[in-house]
């Protein structure tokens, strides 16, 4: 038991130096990096960040070299090479680097869901069926051999696109097949079915996203996730660790900063055009979410580093 223990120790840490040293010498500079491989986003960074606000979509990261730390609503989440995040419903987070240096760069791997492939490998392999209710829909899974061995084929994909065409559905393929068969994989499950709770709310979500700046009637978007609307309430904390309210609360203000801070608005345009009619109630909450009043905080932001 002990030598399996210690191959498995081995095998892990192979892969993962391998996957360091290809993607430091592919990926030189810090940044954001598509690649050839549509789903697949490389994180490149030098030295821990600030706190950064967005709003992620569903996806899966893997730390290859670091530490991070993702917020969502009240709960906090910090992972590292040994564990990956998955983010199965559109979610408001914050995150921050915390390691990360010249020498030993933060290193992330970042694939994009898409629904319907994960859809065609449950409908091929039935696997471990979904939750009673809705849970989470942000988790921590613990890394393991297969899972970093089939990220391995994937990232040497990059060194032969010819191949890519070819081989990427197949190990994208598997990817989702390990993810599915993780202890949480059920909440990924319920992500793909068409009439599961965790679906319907993910609709109230998508609807959210495209009509933020509309005041909000809870009847309304309960039609639209077809569900009753204490019922939707209760689903979608438990989903976002939010109530709509504060879910579009959080659309609104993250839009708001980054008008001001990528489109130059003022604080009261950027406020009006994010749907606010209060200017006080803007900069209250703005504050609240982002840590200063609005033009503090973004003249801030624009000083350089």
């Amino acid at each position: 038991m002990e030598h399996a223990d210690a191959s498995m120790l081995q095998n892990m840490a192979f892969y993962r130096d391998e996957l360091v040293r290809l993607l430091t010498q592919r990926f030189t500079t810090p940044g954001t990096w598509e690649t050839a491989l549509a789903p697949l986003q490389v994180i490149r960074l030098e030295a821990p960040s600030e706190v950064i606000h967005t709003v992620h979509k569903p996806a899966l990261c893997l730390i290859v070299q670091g530490q991070k730390e993702v917020g969502v609503a009240d709960d906090c989440y910090r992972y590292d090479p040994l564990n990956y995040l998955v983010v199965s419903v559109t979610l408001p987070v914050s995150g921050r680097v915390l390691v990360a240096t010249a020498q030993a760069p933060y290193l992330c791997l970042r694939f994009d869901f898409d629904a319907a492939d994960i859809a065609q490998v449950i409908a091929d392999a039935p696997l471990l069926g979904v939750p009673d209710e809705p849970q989470r829909g942000l988790f921590l899974e613990q890394v393991d051999v297969p899972l970093l061995e089939t990220m391995l084929r994937l990232v040497r994909l990059l060194d032969t696109p010819q191949d890519i065409a070819m081989l990427a559905p197949l190990a994208l393929r598997e990817l989702h097949y390990r993810l599915l068969r993780g202890a949480h994989g059920r909440r990924l499950h319920e992500l793909a079915l068409a009439d599961s709770q965790t679906r319907r709310v993910t609709q109230a979500i998508d609807w959210l996203n495209n009509h933020y700046t509309q005041p909000l009637r809870i009847e309304e978007l309960a039609r639209v996730a077809n569900l009753g609307s204490s019922t939707l309430h209760h689903y979608f904390k438990a989903v976002t660790a939010m109530s709509p309210l504060q879910y579009q609360k959080q659309l609104r203000l993250q839009e708001a900063r980054r008008l001001m801070l990528g489109e130059g608005l003022d604080v009261a345009s950027a406020c009006y055009r994010v749907g606010y009619e209060s200017p006080s109630q803007f900069s209250r909450e703005y504050s609240r979410q982002f840590g200063s009043p609005p033009s503090r905080d973004v003249g801030r932001a624009r000083r350089p580093a």
